[in-house]
Formats: structure tokens, C-alpha cells, sequence
């Protein structure tokens, strides 16, 4: 298991589903797309449209990509 990320920082979370534990699964809240006090991610950073997480009940670190702002899309 791996030590929580040093820069880790509680006021920076994401409510996204863990790829390593997928403790969110029988969640109510989760489920109906809410931010609940239980199953939130440290969010530690972001690169572009992508977001560097890490779970804070197994320790697992992934990116995810929310696709938000990528694109060939022109303003209007």
C-alpha cells in the first residue's frame, strides 16, 4: 500500500470512482451522482483536461480524463 501523496490536500477532492478499491459502488449518494462525506478523492493535480487522483482508503493514484474543455469545439 502506498503512503498518501505528500501533497495531498483535503480541501482539493473529486468525487470520481476508484479504479482499485470501487468502495463507491454501494453507495447511495455515489450512485445518484451526489458528493457524499465518505467517498471522496484527493485531487493532486491536473494536467490539462486530465486529473491526478489518488483514494484515500487504498492509497491507489490514477488519471482520469473528464474530456471538460478538450476538444475541437470554437467559441462562440
Amino acid at each position: 500500500m502506498l503512503p498518501i501523496d505528500p501533497h495531498a490536500d483535503l480541501g482539493r477532492r473529486a468525487w470520481i470512482s476508484c479504479p482499485g478499491c470501487f468502495d463507491n459502488l454501494d453507495c447511495g449518494d455515489c450512485r445518484d451522482g451526489r458528493n457524499c462525506g465518505v467517498h471522496w478523492r484527493y485531487l493532486l493535480g491536473n494536467t490539462g483536461s486530465r486529473l491526478h487522483l489518488q483514494c484515500p482508503g487504498c492509497t491507489h493514484v490514477w488519471d482520469h480524463e473528464t474530456h471538460f474543455g478538450a476538444g475541437g469545439i470554437a467559441p462562440c
